[in-house]
């Protein structure tokens, strides 16, 4: 039996329109996922560490962090805080923005604007760190890549997972590829 051509037609327009809403449906849906990644790890938190030196003594420090969302990524501004053997306390702050990229769940730092006002991340062949940072599950990961002048590379990676009351903090630094210093602390989630 042959099926009339304006009915195939008809079927396969309406089939195409549900297709079309589906698809808007999940690229909502995609994007709300995303949205909700970020706005997991939105908030103030702090704690502390003890780093232990090389010749056996500790050195406490404090740290903190604050996560904002934003339109299209989010920022985040950490501090650490070390005290010294005078009792002096010196501070490090550091804050980058993040900016969505073509990879659900990759963001791309913009840490300087180029002649355009556009923000840019920075260069690592100009001693600069390259920074980038991704949302896997309930942990949010900042990358720093550093270039030295002879050619030696050292990365730097800070896990931020979500845990009861905050975040679980891990930070590793490698040297070529070769573990260097590795801390872990809770940050209170205020």
């Amino acid at each position: 039996m042959n099926v009339p051509i304006r009915l195939c037609l008809e079927l396969s327009l309406k089939s195409l329109a549900a297709l079309i809403v589906a698809g808007g449906i999940l690229a909502a849906a995609a994007g709300q996922g995303i949205a909700a990644g970020i706005a997991q790890f939105a908030g103030e938190y702090s704690g502390s560490v003890e780093i232990v030196k090389a010749d056996g003594d500790t050195d406490p420090r404090d740290m903190s962090v604050v996560i904002r969302e934003m339109k299209k990524g989010f920022t985040i501004k950490w501090t650490s805080t070390t005290e010294r053997d005078d009792g002096s306390r010196k501070s490090k702050t550091y804050e980058i923005e993040f900016q969505t990229s073509r990879r659900n769940g990759v963001y791309s730092a913009a840490m300087k604007r180029n002649v355009f006002g556009h923000e840019v991340p920075l260069d690592p062949m100009e001693g600069e760190p390259f920074v980038w940072g991704r949302i896997t599950g309930d942990t949010l990961t900042v990358f720093s890549l550093f270039i030295h002048p002879n050619g030696d590379y050292e990365m730097q990676q800070y896990d931020r997972t979500l845990a009861d009351g905050g975040l679980d903090l891990v930070y590793t630094s490698r040297l070529n590829g070769e573990p260097q210093r590795q801390l872990k602390t809770f940050l209170v989630r205020h």
